[in-house]
């Protein structure tokens, strides 16, 4: 797992020739042949965006394009502010998705049997 930032080469090729590069906020690799010193070489397994106020809809969807292309199997887009989850899975030339919400499960498909605990992860931090 590798936080921000992290260069990801989606379409990565031993001459960089592709100048494809994305920084998810969160990115697992399951295959470390695909860790470089120059970060991700080809497309992760799981990529994770926090949305935040100055992301647009047209950022989101070229990302979601991007990570279709490229291989992703598990594309997450968390949304801090309205508590959601949109997981996207991407496999075998089939897209679908689910949506969750603050409370429950949402499992990880690429790691079965692993799941996250929603009420967990939308706790609200209270500062003193």
């Amino acid at each position: 797992m590798y936080p921000a930032p992290f260069d990801v080469r989606l379409f990565y090729q031993e001459n960089e020739s592709d100048d494809t590069v994305v920084q998810p906020d969160i990115t697992i690799i399951c295959d470390k042949k695909k860790i470089g010193t120059e970060g991700c070489r080809g497309a992760p397994d799981l990529v994770i965006e926090i949305v935040s106020p100055t992301n647009t809809a047209t950022e989101m969807e070229r990302k979601y394009k991007l990570y279709r292309q490229a291989g992703v199997r598990e594309y997450w887009v968390v949304d801090p502010e309205n508590k959601g989850i949109t997981v996207h899975y991407f496999k075998d030339d089939k897209i679908s998705a689910a949506i969750y919400g603050s409370s429950g499960l949402a499992p990880v498909e690429i790691f079965p049997g692993f799941n996250i605990e929603l009420d967990r992860l939308f706790v609200d931090a209270e500062y003193s």
